[in-house]
This record gives structure tokens, sequence and C-alpha cells, in this order.
């Protein structure tokens, strides 16, 4: 087996297991709601989300098309760095997974694989319309949750005014297991297909896509990531599941309807206009606009920022990260 070979099978085995942890560290992000407000136990909740992963990875190849030729030269990516993309992606969400934090797995990827490139390339290798959407989706999917969360359980909160606690309890407790469940299925949709991009970018710098230009996802590729952010979803991080959904603010059933409605939508039209966003970024905005709706001191915003520096150090963090795997990779002769 070659040296090219070679490492484009790490890029395969090492994308997997991305998306496998990546599908534990943003279990939450399905799941934290309806588990925070006692309607399913962690245990339903996360077999529920890893099902609904799978089918929402196998939804569509849009958002798997701009990662694989829409942020940097595919022309000029090699399969070692595509290798440095997701050490320093992997790294970054073990880290993050320890210290509890909510973070986007999505941009420690992209950003990463930015990092690495640069590194070989130079600036020029970026492909600025497709960093700019993705950066920002950074700023824009929070804020459009937080808002149209606030806006619909305000509405709600009118609409119900008048109905007794348990009936509103009752009902929404039914109607959230559909709203978490469609949670689910768009956190695959979007979260699912980076990976695949990822990996098709490998083989496309490799050669080994049969004439296929860049952006095109094999079968195999498609169903090994599904299955692989499904597992790790089904596995779950309870760590983070209490942090969204326990520490942030106080939800009820209706609450939770909410973020996960709201979260959802917000999440399903990016993958339908194929920009990678972060599912983390917007199940916490909406879950800030229904704690906003009683009293802005009813969110815990300490919490609030410390989840959002994470954030923001996910960019430099994993372009560096990025960067150095790559400069070590080439130090040491890996190239191909």
């Amino acid at each position: 087996m070659d040296t090219g070979t070679t490492v484009v099978l790490a890029v395969v085995v090492l994308g997997l297991i991305f998306e496998f942890v990546n599908g534990f560290h943003d279990a939450a992000n399905a799941i934290a709601t309806v588990v925070a407000t006692r309607v399913l136990t962690p245990l339903q909740a996360l077999l529920m989300a890893g099902s609904l992963n799978l089918a929402g990875a196998l939804a569509g190849t849009a958002v798997a098309a701009t990662v694989a030729k829409g942020i940097v030269d595919s022309t000029k990516v090699t399969q070692d760095l595509v290798l440095a993309a997701l050490v320093a992606a992997i790294s970054w969400d073990l880290i993050t997974f320890y210290a509890a934090l909510p973070t986007s797995s999505s941009h420690a990827l992209i950003f990463g694989m930015i990092g690495a490139a640069v590194s070989v390339h130079g600036w020029d290798v970026i492909i600025v319309p497709g960093v700019q959407k993705t950066s920002a989706a950074i700023v824009v999917s929070p804020t459009t949750a937080l808002i149209v969360a606030y806006l619909l359980m305000l509405g709600l909160y009118w609409l119900l005014r008048n109905a007794s606690a348990s009936s509103v309890n009752r009902f929404f407790g039914k109607a959230q297991i559909l709203s978490s469940a469609w949670m689910a299925f768009t956190h695959g949709g979007n979260d699912g297909q980076k990976t695949m991009g990822v990996i098709s970018l490998a083989l496309f710098a490799g050669g080994m896509l049969g004439g296929q230009p860049a952006g095109f996802v094999p079968n195999w590729v498609k169903f090994a990531c599904a299955i692989a952010i499904a597992l790790g979803t089904a596995t779950g991080g309870y760590r983070i599941i209490k942090t969204m959904g326990m520490r942030i603010t106080l939800l009820k059933p209706v609450n939770g309807f909410v973020a996960e409605t709201t979260a959802g939508a917000v999440i399903e039209i990016a993958t339908r206009l194929g920009i990678p966003i972060s599912t983390t970024h917007a199940i916490s905005g909406a879950i800030l606009g229904v704690g906003a709706t009683r009293r802005l001191s009813a969110v815990r915003w300490g919490i609030a920022g410390r989840i959002v520096s994470a954030w923001v150090l996910t960019i430099p963090g994993c372009f560096i990260m990025g960067w150095l795997a790559a400069t070590l990779m080439r130090a040491a002769g890996l190239h191909v």
C-alpha cells in the first residue's frame, strides 16, 4: 500500500471517529431540552436522536458539497492537510467535551481545514465567499433562533393565558417528543454532511473519485458517516446535556417545544441552502430566547457568556491547531 492510499485510509478512519465524537459531543443539541423537561429519559432520548440523526444525515449532500469545494481551493488540498484538519477538530471536540462546553464541531472542522491549508499555500487558498457565508452563520443562526424563539414563546403565552398549567404541560409534553425528533433529524442533516465533505475532499485529492468532481459524495461515504454520527449520538454526552438543558434556564415542556422547533427550522433552512452552521449555536440561541421571555434574570447569563466565549475561541483555536498539525506533519515528511 503506497503512502497516498495509507493517508486516505487514515482520513476515512479519523473522519468517522470525528463523526462519532461529533455525535456524542452534540447529542445535547437534539435532546437537552426533552431530557431537562423530563418528557423522555436520557436513554429514550438518545436512542430516538441516534436513529433520526441517521435519517437526517442521509437526506442530502448540499452541505457536504460546500465543505468539499466551497471553503478552500480543492485543487490545492492534499490528503495530509485533510488529516491535519481532522486531528485539530477531534482534539478541540475532546477538550471542550471534557470542559462540558457545547461548542461547534462544525466550525472546529472548517477552521481546522482552513488553518491546515493556509500553513502550506498561504491565504490565497481560501475561497472568500464560502468562508464569509459560513462565518456569518456564526452570528446569524443563534441570533435568528433567539429572536424567533422569543417571539414564538410570547405568542404562545398569550394564546394559552387562560389554560391550566397541567393541561399545557400535558399537551406540550407529547408535542415535545415530535419537536425533539425534528431537532435530531435536522442535526443529522447538517452535521452529518460535514465529514462526508471532508472525506470526499481527501478522495478527490487522491484521485479516488473515479473522475467525479470535488463535492461528489459516494454512497458508501454517506452511509458510513450517517452510521457514525448516529452511534455517537446514541452513546450520548450527558455532561453537555446538563449544561444545555439544565443550567442555562429553567425549562418546561412548552419552552422545550418552542426551542427545538425554532432551532430545527433554522438548521433545516441552512442545510437546504448548503450552509454548514453550528447546530449548537442554533439550539443555544433558542434556549436563551425562550428563557428571556419570563424575565432577563431567568437566564443564567454567566453560563451563557461562558458558552459564547467558547464559540469565539473555536475559530482561532482550531485555525492554530490545524496550522500546527499540518506544519508538524510536513516537518515529519508526511506529504502526499
